[in-house]
């Protein structure tokens, strides 16, 4: 396996949606992992507000080391050591704290900051960030993604996130995002690993355009 960065650019190829696993319990972990991976996705993100989210972090990295498992809604630089530390690898957060991309980059870890604004993500770009989370879309329509796009450097990693369904994927991908964070339209606390896979792949149709949503 190369460095992390390289895992991050061969996970985009193979699957440019991250699933965000907001309140997932370690129990949980590895089979709604088993059933993501089984469905094509390589970036497994779980929210730091989740029960015991290192525990569930670190069971994910263990049993599938070709995955890029990490941490969302982490806040605050002293927050990333620990995912580091628990096998993540991936930093995602709603906001732009400049401390805490400069301490993912650091580490050696991807960071994908949330920015909402031209001048936030000029300057995620600057502190390091591997690409940015466009939170909330509801308030980053496409035709707002595509006037960042005009801007931003052209190989710039735009991922919208926030009410992201399989029927307005089309609009966002045109344009200009590379992939997306899918949340609860993917798996809810509770929910069963067969109703995860089918969701997990139904999204993924709808990425490769053969779903009509």
């Amino acid at each position: 396996m190369g460095t992390v960065h390289s895992q991050f650019a061969a996970a985009l190829a193979a699957c440019p949606l991250v699933a965000i696993l907001r309140g997932l319990r370690p129990a949980e972990a590895q089979p709604i992992g088993a059933a993501l991976v089984a469905s094509g996705w390589r970036l497994l993100e779980v929210p730091l507000n989740s029960p015991e989210p290192l525990e569930s972090i670190r069971i994910l990295a263990a049993a599938f080391p070709d995955v890029l498992v990490g941490a969302g809604t982490v806040l605050q630089p002293d927050q990333v050591g620990p995912v580091h530390a628990a096998g993540g690898r991936l930093v995602v957060a709603p906001n732009f704290h400049p401390e805490v991309v400069c301490e993912a980059v650091r580490l050696g870890m991807v960071c994908l900051p949330g920015v909402l604004t031209a001048t936030e993500a000029f300057a995620a770009l600057q502190a390091g960030a591997a690409g940015l989370k466009l939170f909330p879309a509801e308030m980053i329509p496409p035709a707002a993604v595509k006037a960042l796009r005009a801007v931003l450097p052209a190989d710039t990693l735009l991922l919208p996130v926030g009410g992201i369904t399989k029927g307005n994927m089309t609009g966002y991908r045109a344009a200009g995002a590379n992939g997306f964070g899918i949340g609860s339209a993917l798996f809810q606390p509770g929910m069963n690993s067969a109703a995860v896979e089918q969701n997990a792949r139904d999204f993924g149709a709808a990425w490769a355009g053969t779903l009509r949503a």
